[in-house]
């Protein structure tokens, strides 16, 4: 048994007097007056001394509605860190998991370096993963999984191997389909699945099934509009966007498909005026693009690179090249945007200008280059401008335009003096080395190489 009185006090060591009656009567007032005082700062009605200030959390439900929020206002980004807070706190959610990989696959249509791509998507397959350990008969993740393999594999990322991920895709969305029958996401990502394996057929009958079950989603309205522009549909495929774009009115990538949409319709106009109807319209789409983005100060170029393109079809390259030139702003490190400045030059038939940002594009630049092409050509001011050397793009199905386009300027400027068709017969072999099955890109590919023989290289 434990003396107390044996313990010394914060004033010193206490004494081992006799009891007192009147201190113990002192000591118990004191005590019950106490414990009047805590009553009533717990009550409210004494307020303490110190206020501390509790640290406040967020909730679960805090993290998982800003993400919701930020991903109708179009911010993908800040909808992706919002639900990985939440599902810091609940790891074990797996709706939580099969949101935030849907948003993950769709920033990706923000992202232009196939690198960049890959990393997103296999972000997105090992948030699904680590929900299917928890819940292996999950409808909606396999749904969502089907979506990213999907895109996995139709984006140009995936190699020579592209087809193994939409076979997975397709398992993955059988799957779903499996364990909810009723699953409209399911029934649209696998008519998006079979629209990328050329099953239009099959793939009408999914999407058609995911309307009847549920037309409120966005999905199924954004895929039937790829659909339909896969069955050259344009004008179904814009009213099905429009539709998308009225449940989500902030998405950029529904506008760049919509304005897409628009530009086929111009590409087949006879009348001019008709054409140039349709070519105003897909501006105008692209142009909300940007408008979502410079609210959000995102900094996607692919709304400018659109715009771009538009004007480029029209013929008129200088507001092309004013384009892509704010979009290089956006993202100078981006070796993709040199590449659409420098087929936008081609165009033009500025071809010596066309050399040095397919370079970038292809081989990568110094710093000092790379400051040339974003300057418009002319020399910048190293201490005011951020030096930034380009690290060129693997060949890949995204990329191979810009390689021929090098390698074709190159073969077309080739003189004794500046040797072009050397690098540019590396390029032609890289190409075919690739692409020799591809009839299109060898097609093009031999018309430099026939120039390039005449002048002695094999």
């Amino acid at each position: 048994m434990i003396d107390y009185n044996d313990k010394p006090s914060l004033f010193g060591k206490t004494s081992k007097k006799k009891s007192n009656p009147v201190r113990i009567f002192i000591l118990l007032v004191l005590i019950l007056a106490g414990l009047f005082v805590i009553r009533g700062v717990n009550l409210g009605a004494i307020k303490p001394m110190i206020n501390v200030t509790p640290t406040p959390t967020r909730s679960l439900n805090s993290y998982a509605l800003e993400g919701q929020t930020h991903f109708q206002a179009g911010n993908l980004e800040k909808a992706i860190e919002a639900y990985k807070r939440a599902i810091e706190i609940s790891p074990g959610d797996t709706v939580l998991r099969a949101d935030l990989a849907r948003i993950q696959v769709y920033s990706t249509s923000q992202i232009t370096v196939d690198a960049d791509k890959k990393v997103r998507l296999d972000e997105a397959i090992a948030t699904i993963d680590a929900g299917l350990e928890i819940d292996p008969q999950n409808s909606m993740l396999f749904a969502v999984k089907a979506f990213a393999l999907d895109w996995y594999g139709s984006s140009g990322i995936a190699g020579e191997n592209w087809q193994e991920y939409l076979i997975r895709g397709e398992q993955a969305a059988v799957e779903a389909l499996q364990y909810d029958n009723t699953n409209a996401l399911a029934m649209a990502y696998y008519a998006e699945l079979l629209i990328d394996q050329l099953k239009y057929a099959q793939a009408q009958q999914y999407i058609n099934q995911a309307l009847e079950t549920d037309p409120s989603l966005m999905d199924v309205h954004r895929v039937n509009g790829y659909v339909q522009e896969a069955s050259t549909n344009y004008t179904q495929a814009i009213e099905e966007y429009q539709k998308a774009i009225a449940i989500t009115p902030n998405l950029n990538f529904l506008y760049l498909s919509l304005g897409a949409n628009y530009r086929q319709l111009a590409n087949t106009a006879v009348i001019t005026s008709e054409k140039n109807y349709y070519f105003e319209l897909a501006l105008e789409a692209f142009a909300k693009a940007v408008a979502i983005n410079d609210q959000l100060g995102v900094n996607d170029p692919l709304p400018l690179i659109s715009i771009a393109n538009t004007y480029v079809q029209q013929g008129e390259f200088f507001a092309a090249a004013r384009n892509v030139l704010r979009a290089i702003q956006f993202k100078p490190e981006d070796p993709t945007v040199y590449g659409q400045l420098g087929i936008v030059y081609y165009k033009a038939r500025n071809y010596e200008g066309s050399i040095l940002p397919l370079r970038c594009a292809v081989r990568g630049c110094t710093a000092e280059e790379s400051c040339l092409v974003r300057n418009g050509g002319e020399e910048c001011d190293p201490e005011n401008t951020p030096s930034i050397p380009i690290t060129g793009l693997e060949l890949t199905n995204n990329s191979v335009t810009y390689y021929y386009f090098y390698g074709s300027v190159l073969a077309g400027l080739h003189q004794a003096t500046n040797g072009y068709c050397e690098e540019g017969m590396k390029v032609f072999d890289e190409i075919t080395a690739v692409f020799s099955a591809d009839e299109t890109i060898m097609s093009i590919v031999k018309e430099g190489v026939a120039i390039c023989n005449f002048y002695g290289f094999r």
